[in-house]
């Protein structure tokens, strides 16, 4: 008989502990070639953004678990605009297909419920098709586009720009229940 019971999944604050994976995941050429910084981190690169970002109350560092395994990380920042944050994100290389829609529902529940934000927004380079379909699957409404708003160092690609409210969400997340 297989084990039908459904998966915990879990986001927690990264820590000191979490360091290598995320750093290792971050690394990955499938990961860093949707990434704004195309260089491979270094650690000690990594452990002084870390350093940094934790000293600031309006970053959240966060690392989704299923059945208490790291599979992603998450990253959302508080702007100057009351309620209003961006996010990033990527699941670990290896993750099982899904597991990124998995980690985003987790992520906005985090930053709906626990940190009481009313909006989210979000980028994606024009040619990460996946990060654009997930965005959209997540409730996101595209909000704009930055027209080669990013050289890779050979060629310029555009931005694209998603929102997503609170209000939203929870319509959202009824549709993802059913």
């Amino acid at each position: 008989m297989t084990n039908l019971s459904p998966s915990v999944l879990s986001i927690r604050k990264m820590t000191t502990d979490d360091l290598d994976c995320v750093l290792t995941w971050r690394n990955h050429p499938d990961i860093r070639s949707y990434m704004y910084t195309k260089h491979e981190i270094t650690l000690s690169e990594h452990r002084e953004w870390f350093e940094r970002s934790s000293l600031d109350p309006h970053k959240h560092m966060l690392i989704f678990e299923v059945d208490e395994i790291a599979q992603g990380f998450v990253n959302i920042n508080e702007s100057s605009s009351a309620g209003v944050a961006s996010w990033g994100f990527y699941v670990a290389p290896d993750a099982v297909k899904g597991t990124g829609r998995k980690l985003g529902g987790a992520a906005l529940n985090y930053a709906f419920s626990t940190l009481q934000l009313h909006k989210i927004c979000g980028q994606a380079l024009s040619f990460n098709e996946r990060s654009i379909k997930l965005h959209q699957a997540l409730g996101f409404h595209q909000e704009g586009t930055l027209r080669e708003q990013y050289c890779d160092g050979k060629i310029y690609h555009s931005i694209i720009c998603f929102g997503l409210l609170s209000t939203e969400w929870q319509v959202t997340i009824k549709g993802l229940n059913k």
